[in-house]
């Protein structure tokens, strides 16, 4: 287990918006940062991160925490992983202690294949590195390619030994189960035989963008035509290959940081381009481009340059891809290499300077390289010529933003000489199309949906007392600490006409201290048990700590808690996502009427639950459980109360 001391200096040394803009493309939004959900597919931003706060906050999907919540989150980490990770970030030295054997048992079965993999992983780098067969097969194979020592350990490549079950065997003798190493793929099972899937390959480890080892790809070395040149690990729990871009774990900081992402198809292209500079590159794996893989990077930059090998054939294949990227509101750029080149054998031949030089000035538009594919396709048959203006409009209509739509239609006029009204008719009657299919489908969902609308549905009930509970939570949260003039009101009779009357009296005090002698005077209790918890905790640590802050606090919270906390927290942040103050609605700041935010929810709160007592009199009333003269009298002075309570209401907001 980590130690306490550990998990201390983690918190206190972690940067949310560091450790999450690893991740998510983050830009300022105020104070704040926002960026596109990690966790649904959206084009206008819905996540938003708090450096002051130092937590984050998912509008779309809900979730929200610090910085470890997230690595469990989007890395599906468990709690000492996260800790592990961050430690490693800020180069945090681990303190464990011993785990026992009921804790090493309660590892789950998911964790188990992280665990098989990241040893199959050392196992193949050592085999490289360390055997005779590993540096006269596998290393000579990497130092043929070009690649240097340093890239080779950056990456992790390994080579998996020519013989049927050499890793199983080690594996299954360090004390990893068959069960996993099946599951992985790294091991084929038949019957009551077992052999290495990887026999006589070179590994490439292929990493999530954490660096956490989901798979592997690897490549045979003999003639052997009958089996594959590349084979993958299988579909798993951990590894999904449409899922994941190879490269993605060394390439997200600098896809950030130049806004521009290079596309590849292959390990080697990716590996050679970063070793000659180029950083910001990733591979589908030799997969049919995926939305989950655009999706990857389009967290990070919003423009993708595809890079493809002279290869014609290969081209027209690929060049599918790019409609997908478009659907996704992503800018596109396309670049292929001389004829018998591709981004491995460039860059290799090349230095950086001539490669990037290369790469800026052939890299062309997708409409500009779609028409110039197609037209020289055409081979100036004007059927053929008719049929690829249509294939550039259809890609053009996938595109969400209408502008970007126009200004293509515009340039495919000039490209292939035909006038942009025809272009834009053309484009008018896909979108009819694409419409009339959507609305289609539509309706037939509406149809089966109004079986269920004709009776009318009653419409959810505000819960009240839910409501302003959790804002007490939030008061105490933001400004428990703060010390405020308060007003508060003192019931008397007014001695000439023996009505009662609320004074107000002034004082000083802090904000924690007031709401909790006003709700324990009243003896208001939270019916909801979250908040219920959540109430005491902060009241006992506001009172035992002057120098409170939230994000300790929720440090010390289990994770039910600590959701609930960043949901309170970062409820105000949405209003800066719709930019309100662009459009001269200006939301009003709560620190500047601490004082009369906390009377108004109190005052609140008592209204309340005096309707919530005078309805309790009344039932008892009609079920004749009580002397209805007692009770006339108790609901006249709570209604009175009520009144006066409402007065002071009134004046709280309106001030």
């Amino acid at each position: 287990m980590i130690s306490q001391s550990t998990i201390a200096k983690v918190f206190e040394t972690a940067r949310v918006e560091e450790v999450i803009g690893d991740f998510v493309q983050l830009k300022k939004a105020g104070s704040n940062f926002k960026g596109l959900s990690p966790f649904s597919d959206e084009r206008t931003p819905s996540f938003m991160v708090s450096p002051v706060k130092q937590i984050w906050k998912d509008f779309s999907s809900g979730k929200g925490g610090n910085a470890v919540t997230f690595l469990m989150e989007h890395e599906h980490f468990t709690y000492p992983e996260a800790i592990k990770y961050l430690a490693k970030k800020y180069n945090i030295e681990i303190e464990e202690t011993e785990q026992t054997d009921e804790q090493k048992e309660q590892a789950n079965a998911r964790e188990s294949l992280y665990l098989v993999n990241t040893f199959a992983n050392e196992y193949f780098q050592k085999i490289l590195h360390k055997t005779e067969k590993g540096q006269a097969i596998g290393l000579s194979y990497f130092k043929e390619r070009g690649f240097t020592n340093e890239t080779i350990k950056k990456f992790n490549l390994g080579y998996s030994l020519d013989e049927w079950q050499a890793f199983t065997d080690e594996a299954l003798e360090k004390g990893y189960q068959l069960e996993f190493l099946e599951k992985t793929g790294l091991t084929i099972v038949k019957e009551d035989r077992k052999f290495d899937r990887f026999k006589g390959r070179v590994m490439f480890p292929i990493h999530s963008m954490s660096g956490r080892v989901l798979g592997f790809g690897g490549r045979i070395l003999g003639n052997d035509k009958k089996a594959a040149k590349y084979l993958n690990s299988p579909e798993s729990d951990i590894y999904h290959k449409s899922k994941i871009l190879y490269g993605i774990y060394f390439a997200k900081q600098s896809i950030a940081k130049e806004d521009n992402c290079y596309l590849v198809e292959g390990y080697t292209d990716v590996i050679q381009l970063y070793q000659r500079g180029l950083k910001n590159v990733v591979a589908s794996s030799g997969t049919a481009l995926t939305p989950e893989q655009i999706r990857l990077v389009n967290r990070l930059t919003k423009n993708i340059t595809v890079l493809f090998d002279g290869d014609a054939a290969g081209i027209r294949a690929s060049i599918r891809g790019i409609d997908l990227i478009l659907e996704q509101g992503m800018n596109v750029k396309v670049c292929t290499f001389p004829e018998g080149e591709d981004p491995d054998s460039f860059a290799k031949n090349n230095t950086l300077e001539e490669l990037t030089l290369y790469l800026e000035s052939n890299a062309k538009d997708f409409i500009q390289f779609k028409a110039s594919l197609l037209v020289k396709e055409a081979n100036n048959d004007p059927i053929k010529k008719a049929e690829t203006i249509r294939e550039i409009v259809n890609s053009i209509a996938k595109i969400p933003d209408q502008i970007k739509k126009e200004i293509y239609i515009q340039e495919c006029s000039k490209i292939m000489d035909i006038s942009e009204d025809v272009l834009f008719s053309t484009l008018a009657q896909i979108d009819k199309k694409t419409f009339q299919e959507a609305n289609k489908n539509f309706k037939k969902e509406q149809k089966a949906f109004d079986v269920i609308r004709q009776k009318e549905q009653p419409r959810p009930k505000v819960d009240v007392q839910y409501e302003l509970e959790r804002k007490i939570i939030e008061i105490l949260l933001l400004y428990g600490n703060t010390t405020e003039e308060f007003e508060d009101l003192v019931l008397k009779e007014n001695e000439a006409t023996g009505d009662l009357e609320l004074e107000p009296v002034s004082h000083r005090a802090k904000v924690f201290e007031k709401v909790y002698l006003d709700l324990q005077e009243d003896e208001m209790q939270f019916t909801n048990e979250m908040f219920k918890n959540l109430y005491y905790t902060l009241i006992d640590t506001l009172h035992r700590d002057e120098d409170f802050s939230t994000r300790t606090f929720m440090n010390s919270l289990d994770q039910s808690l600590a959701n609930e906390v960043t949901s309170i927290l970062m409820d105000d942040e949405k209003y800066s996502l719709h930019k309100w103050d662009t459009k001269n609605i200006i939301t009003k700041e709560k620190k500047h009427t601490i004082a009369q935010l906390v009377n108004q929810t109190i005052l609140s709160l008592r209204c309340f639950l005096i309707d919530k007592k005078v309805e309790e009199y009344q039932s008892e009333s009609q079920n004749g459980n009580a002397d209805n003269k007692a009770i006339l009298e108790d609901v006249k002075d709570y209604l009175g109360l009520k009144m006066l309570l409402s007065r002071k209401l009134g004046k709280v907001i309106g001030s």
